[in-house]
Order: structure tokens, then C-alpha cells, then sequence
């Protein structure tokens, strides 16, 4: 279903500390709020007072060897725990659960949603990753990462076999007939009987279908194997680009590969991530970034860079360029999406001090800094160029961070007839104006 109101949708990712790397530093940030409950009730209650989409819970299954001291997101729970305390405290917001096809297998997952589905009355949603470091694959018996064309090709069979789940129950096979002592329908709960590569399902699931049919399906990807999985198998695709064109190419790009697979563009909304820093006024913007960067160490920004690069960059002198031996790495399976950084940096031949000042805070997603109308503008600018059908808010620090875009840059964008006053809808289907999945087994 296309949007009728031509507004665009608009979730919070959350990354402990917030996006920004030296976020955590921020005297306003809760820095050792990632263990407490109260924490993400309030980041996610402030977000549904926004009327946001969707609440975004990253995660990852591993640490790095490099960054442990710095790097607040390397405390992460366990997701969908998370999520289901907080159904219970919000009434309308999606909750996104992070969950990897690397290392799970599809009867539990799709058993996991299913009941956040049925906890929030029709608001899960799983963001599908195949998990892309090293660290990850050793802390599951595995010695390095298997070949991303693997990856992609077992996270492929995985959603299938969880949809066919989701879909093992009728949508009328619970009837819970106390006169009669049936409590379900046999003939309308089914086999999946799914015998493939990499999974060999029987099914059924032992819990009722989901509420919206299927969860919503997010993903995230940039390489040819990820844009293609997002063309036959999400609804949602979270992405970063730093400059319109290149967002609109990609845009056009991963909605022009949907008709192979039978679907319509509308079918699938492209999330552009979006770090605002916001001020009343431009000089307190620009203040407020200035106290960002000020925080920003420089083992800190050359530890981010390495990593968005796969390549080590602490031997070298960091006011003078990238050394010529650099190579862009696939160490963490992401290189495809640094590759525009790295053109950047030789084509302005940036030291690498001004190279990790420029992206180390942003990681490549677009970062932008002003009044609120200003912040409107480049969003409005972005949604109208094709660029993206919504935006994945990631605050540079937190709570303050996400407090600043709900009660500031949310009513202008309201005003505008950019966003909506109120939900239309109770699930995050229908907020992102997404269709029912028929049941293959009706």
C-alpha cells in the first residue's frame, strides 16, 4: 500500500552511548544506562510520543580485540528481552529485534517473534543479518567467516523456512470450543516439512500464527548479496549514505531489482540513517557538535576507522594521508559501504586525523547539524529526491540526543505534512503501510 499522506516513516536506532563515538562522553549522556530497564522505557515512551514507526534494537554477538576500551556498544542484551518488557509499556511503537541467521536456527527465531507479536499485539519485527565479524564466528565454533556468497545463501533458506513457519497455523485454527473440549483445529495446522541446503524443518510451530501474518522483515545491506536478499526478502531496509546521489542510486537501484521477484516498490521502504544534532539556533548546533568532536580521542577515531576499513591504521603518522599500501579490506564483510569514504579521502587527500573527524563520529551515515527547520529542510530535500521513503534517527547521544529530535525537529516536520499528529493504525504494518501476508496453507 503506498503512503496516502506522502509523509515518510521514521524509527530510532539505539546503540548504547549513542552514535556518535564519544557520545557516552557527553556530560548529559547516561553512560551506564545500558543495563537498566527504566533507560529504554524512557528512549522508547519518548519515541512513541513522537509517533515514531519503529523502535531499533541493534546487536552484534561478539566484541572487538581493539576497542574494548572505549566502545560502550559492546554491552548489548540480548534484544528480544528487552523488547518484551517494553510491549508491555508502550501500546502503539514497532519494536526491531537484531537477530543474526549466522548463528541461530529458524525454528527458535521464528518461535521468538511470533510471541513478541502476539506480547505486542502486532508490533515485531526482525531486522535479518548475516553476521560480518570475525569475532562472532569464533564464538560459535567456528574459526573465520564462512564466504559472505554462504552467508547470504543460508540467510536466504533461513527466512524462508521461518515465514513458512509463521505460516504453519491458520489464521482460525485456534478455537479454544470449551463445550466441545476442542481447543484447536488439526487439519488447519500443517507440516512445514521443509528439506532444504542448510535447514531440514518439520514444523509446526507450537505457537499460533502472528497477529500481523509475519512480523515485519528489516535488513540491512550494501554489497550485491545484501541488495539482492533485500530485493526478495525484506520490507524494510535500513541503509547509510553520506551524499543524496549516491542514496538515490542505491534507492533505484534495490527498488528496481523487486519486479524479478513478483513485488512493487511500495512493498519495500528504504530507512536512510540520520544522526541530527539540534539546536535552537544554528550557533548552539554548532556548539553542540564542536563538544562532540572535542571528546572524540585519537586512538578512539583511528580504532573506528581500522575497523570501517578493515585495515590497521594505528601504525601510522595521523596527520599525514591513508599510506599508500592501503587497501580497503573485506575483514568484516562491509567494504562495500566504506568504499565512498575511501574515495573521498584520496581525492581530498585528508590526513587521517581529518579522515576520523569527519566519519569516525558517523560512520558513514549522514550527519546533520542545525535548527530544526534547517534539519527539516535537508530531510524534506532527501524524501522529495527519491533518496529514501523514511529515516532511521540515530542520536549522537542519549537520552538528550533523542529528546532534542522528538520535541524539536518532530512538530516542524509535522507542520510540513511530513509526518504524522497520531497513528492510524495499531500495528507496524500498518504503520508503514504494508499488506497482510496471505497463509500458503489456505
Amino acid at each position: 500500500m503506498a503512503n496516502p499522506h506522502n509523509q515518510f516513516h521514521l524509527a530510532v536506532f539505539l546503540l548504547a552511548g549513542g552514535h556518535h563515538v564519544s557520545g557516552w562522553r557527553h556530560p548529559e549522556a547516561d553512560a551506564l544506562g545500558v543495563h537498566d530497564f527504566n533507560y529504554y522505557k524512557r528512549l522508547a515512551q519518548t519515541a512513541e510520543r513522537g509517533k515514531f514507526d519503529a523502535f531499533f534494537f541493534a546487536d552484534v554477538l561478539g566484541i572487538g580485540q581493539n576497542d574494548r576500551r572505549f566502545d560502550p556498544s559492546n554491552v548489548r542484551l540480548d534484544p528480544m528481552l528487552p523488547l518484551a518488557a517494553l510491549a508491555v509499556v508502550t501500546e502503539r511503537i514497532g519494536l526491531v529485534a537484531t537477530v543474526s541467521t549466522s548463528y541461530n536456527e529458524p525454528f527458535n527465531v521464528a518461535r521468538r517473534f511470533a510471541t513478541l507479536d502476539h506480547l505486542s499485539n502486532g508490533r515485531a519485527s526482525w531486522n535479518v543479518v548475516t553476521s560480518f565479524k570475525s569475532q562472532e564466528a569464533n564464538n560459535f565454533n567456528q574459526h573465520s567467516l564462512p564466504d559472505p556468497s554462504v552467508r547470504y545463501e543460508r540467510a536466504r533458506e533461513f527466512v524462508q523456512v521461518v515465514k513458512g513457519l509463521w505460516d504453519s497455523w491458520e489464521e482460525d485454527a485456534l478455537v479454544a470450543d470449551k463445550e466441545r473440549g476442542i481447543f484447536s483445529l488439526e487439519d488447519k495446522i500443517h507440516d512445514l516439512n521443509h528439506e532444504g541446503k542448510h535447514f531440514s524443518v518439520r514444523g509446526p510451530l507450537n505457537i499460533s500464527r502472528p497477529p500481523q501474518g509475519h512480523p515485519v522483515i528489516f535488513q540491512a545491506g550494501t554489497s550485491e548479496g545484501g541488495k539482492e536478499l533485500a530485493a526478495e526478502t525484506a520490507e524494510a531496509v535500513f541503509t547509510a549514505w553520506s551524499t543524496l546521489e549516491n542514496a538515490v542510486k542505491y534507492y533505484q537501484d534495490v527498488k528496481g531489482r523487486l519486479a524479478r521477484y513478483g513485488r512493487t516498490p511500495d512493498q519495500l521502504k528504504i530507512m536512510l540513517g540520520l544522526i541530527p544534532i539540534v539546536g535552537r539556533t544554528e550557533e548552539e548546533a554548532e556548539r553542540k557538535e564542536r563538544e562532540l568532536q572535542n571528546l572524540l580521542l585519537p586512538e578512539v577515531g583511528v580504532a573506528k576507522l581500522s575497523y570501517m576499513f578493515g585495515y590497521d591504521l594505528s601504525p601510522f603518522p595521523i596527520d599525514e594521508p591513508l599510506p599508500k599500501s592501503f587497501n580497503l579490506g573485506d575483514s568484516h564483510g562491509a567494504s562495500s559501504r566504506f568504499q565512498p569514504i575511501k574515495d573521498i579521502a584520496d581525492r581530498e587527500q585528508l590526513t587521517i586525523r581529518q579522515l576520523y573527524e569527519r566519519y569516525a563520529g558517523n560512520r558513514g551515515h549522514l550527519q546533520v547539524k542545525g535548527t530544526p527547520e534547517q534539519i527539516a529542510d535537508i530531510m524534506e530535500e532527501w524524501f522529495v529526491a527519491g533518496a529514501a521513503d523514511g529515516f532511521n534517527i540515530l542520536p549522537p547521544y542519549l537520552p538528550g540526543g533523542l529528546d532534542d529530535f522528538v520535541d524539536l525537529v518532530v512538530p516542524e516536520l509535522q507542520r510540513r505534512g511530513l509526518f504524522r499528529t497520531e497513528y492510524e493504525g495499531t500495528t507496524l504494518r500498518e504503520h508503514f503501510g504494508l499488506s497482510r501476508p496471505a497463509n500458503r496453507f489456505h
